[in-house]
Formats: structure tokens, sequence, C-alpha cells
């Protein structure tokens, strides 16, 4: 009903003013007559006439857009929330930048959870870009926020969004006409800042400690979900290394480090970290700024890509490492296991 009186309000005005000129075209002398005063008049009212129901549409439209982009905000907010700016002694920011135009998300996601087992996180990538991605980012997500918290280790988490993914690709797609997949890091930060972490074809992080900029990578990852089938045995995390007192972990969608600028060259992800790193106090925001504003030069605010970028840093002012439950490794170096 309320719909209803809406649209008959907005009807009502050029309703009010077409029958304004049709009486006058009707019922008015001078509109009869044919010298010329009486022409330029006739024409002068129907132009009136014209604009009003021009800018009328015009200010309906603009409510109507003003209205979806509200609606939209507060969905795509829902979906791909801001994580809290500090999860369990870890301060965190994200920042998040769709290839389609108009839109606050595309296709990648992310989400910081602070569980039983430790900061867990995702980051992912799903194939293609846009709105058009957004039904398996729900997909993946609403899972992950359960899974998180449901599941000892990172191996089941990961089965879990598995089998989440081939659900929603099922009943999106019941013929399995539409190849789909989903890049997938999961990161699990332990009490004590030992990362351990599973790769599905996605980038793996970079950690930032004091100026040095290092990617940790453990061995080759496995396979984007939905691409092939994970393997039937167990799914060991791999060991990543420690996250000390004052150190960052920056993770990333491959939309930043395949950015190219008019000439065709990539984006400087290593170098522009490094000197964010020097320049930047060590809080994750100023230094997703300084990046964020570097990839907006490189590709002249158009990307052609989704790009997602999350750095979460230890703040704690007691190294991770020395609170009791430490390993050696904190010690030597943090290097990152062999790969499996």
């Amino acid at each position: 009903m309320i719909r209803v009186r809406g649209r008959v309000r907005c009807l009502a005005l050029p309703v009010v003013w077409g029958a304004a000129a049709v009486t006058y075209k009707l019922a008015c002398p001078l509109a009869q007559a044919a010298g010329l005063p009486a022409r330029m008049l006739t024409s002068a009212v129907f132009f009136a006439v014209g604009t009003g129901l021009i800018l009328h549409a015009r200010r309906s439209l603009t409510r109507e857009l003003r209205q979806l982009r509200r609606v939209a905000g507060a969905a795509q907010s829902a979906l791909l929330r801001p994580p809290p700016s500090q999860v369990d002694g870890l301060d965190v920011a994200a920042v998040q930048v769709s290839a389609e135009r108009g839109a606050a998300i595309g296709g990648d996601l992310y989400e910081v959870a602070a569980t039983e087992y430790g900061v867990r996180v995702v980051m992912g990538d799903v194939r293609g870009h846009g709105i058009g991605a957004l039904g398996t980012v729900c997909a993946v997500l609403g899972c992950f926020r359960e899974a998180a918290h449901d599941e000892k280790d990172l191996g089941g988490v990961l089965r879990r969004l598995e089998r989440a993914l081939e659900r929603h690709l099922r009943q999106e797609h019941p013929t399995g006409d539409l190849e789909e997949f989903v890049t997938l890091l999961l990161v699990e930060i332990r009490t004590d800042g030992e990362i351990r972490a599973l790769n599905c074809g996605h980038p793996w992080p970079y950690r930032l400690r004091g100026p040095e900029v290092e990617q940790l990578a453990a061995g080759d990852p496995y396979p984007p979900l939905g691409l092939f089938p994970l393997p039937d045995t167990g799914l060991p995390a791999v060991g990543l290394g420690h996250l000390r007192s004052g150190d960052g972990l920056f993770l990333f969608t491959d939309g930043a480090q395949d950015a190219r600028d008019a000439r065709g060259r990539f984006f400087p992800l290593q170098a522009v970290l490094e000197s964010a790193a020097r320049d930047e106090p060590r809080t994750p925001r100023p230094v997703l700024a300084r990046v964020t504003t570097a990839l907006h030069h490189h590709t002249r605010g158009e990307p052609a890509d989704d790009i997602a970028l999350l750095l979460l840093a230890n703040g704690r002012s007691t190294p991770l490492g020395d609170r009791g439950t430490g390993c050696p490794a904190a010690a030597a170096g943090d290097a990152p296991v062999a790969p499996r």
C-alpha cells in the first residue's frame, strides 16, 4: 500500500502538468491563433511544461538511485564487513577495491576471527570480478565464519569450505556448464605467535619486520577450491615462522601484484611495502593507505581486477614468543617450514 501511494504521488505532478498543457491547447484562444506572438507564447508554455516534467523525472530518479545505493551499501557491508581494529591483541586494517564501477565489493573476500585456537584469517579471490561473484563470496564467507570456531585444525576448516563451495555451485549451476573456483589462503596465528597456513592457489603473504619485507612461502599450494578436489588424506597446515611484537603480516589478492600501468608494467608491491614500512608508523592503517594510494596512481584509478589488502600487526608490548608458549624457532630467525 505504501509503495502504491508513493507511485501515485510521483505521477500526480506530471499528470497535472500534462492536463494544464492540454487544457491550454484546447481551451485558450491564444493557442488557436496563427500569429507569431501567439505561436511564441504556445511554444513557451509547452517548453515550460516539458522542462518541468524532465526536472521532476530527474529528481525522482535521483531519489530512487540514492535509496538503491543505501540498500546496496548496507548489504555489501553486511557481507564483507570491515574487520575490528583489534583482534586478540593484533591491530587489523583492510581495504577492498572493486574493479566494477559503483560496486563497494567484488570477487575478493576476507575475514578475521578470534577463536579458541588462535586468530584465524581467510583471504580469497573468486574467479571473475564485480557483482557477479557476490554469490560465491557469500557462500565461502558464511561457511568460514562458522567453521573457524568449530574446527580444531585448519584442515577441517578447509574441507568445510570446499563442501560449502560445491553446494553453492550445484545450486547456482546445476548443469555444471560453468567452471568457477576460488583461490584461498587460510592463516592461523596462535597465542605463541606461530603462523600456520593452508594455501589453495593464492599468493603467499608478506611479513613486515622492521624495514625488512619478506614473502613467506612454504612449498607449492594446493589447487584453487572448486578446480580439483582436495586430497583424501590429511591437510596439515604449514609453518610460516612467528609474528613477533611489532611484526606485521600482509595478505593480498593477485589483483594487487598483477595490476598494470598504462605501459603494461606490473605494480611493484614489495618495493611499495618496503617504503611504507620504513616511513609510516608501525600500525596497519597508514601502511595500507600508502599501498592503496600507490595502486590508485599506478592503475589511474581503474584496476582491471578486484583488489583486497589485509594487514595484521602484533601490537603487544611483550613478544609473543616470550609469553611462555613460544617455540625455539622464534629466536632462530623464524625460517619457514620446508615444502610438504
